[in-house]
């Protein structure tokens, strides 16, 4: 993830992936930027690149 630089960041890049529809957990590591995220089922990329890029930053793969 592009841009993210403190756990202020993280929290409200974790709050934006929280209400796609299906995410059950957030986990993100913010020295290294990235994100991983847990659903009960298969999630859309394009729904969880839209949620970041809400919270103001880019998935970057």
């Amino acid at each position: 993830m592009s841009g993210m630089t403190c756990t202020g960041c993280a929290n409200n890049v974790s709050k934006q992936i929280r209400t796609v529809e299906g995410v059950t957990g957030v986990e993100i590591d913010v020295a290294s930027g990235t994100v991983a995220v847990s659903s009960a089922a298969p999630l859309e990329i394009a729904d969880v690149r839209a949620a970041v890029e809400k919270a103001g930053y880019q998935l970057v793969s």
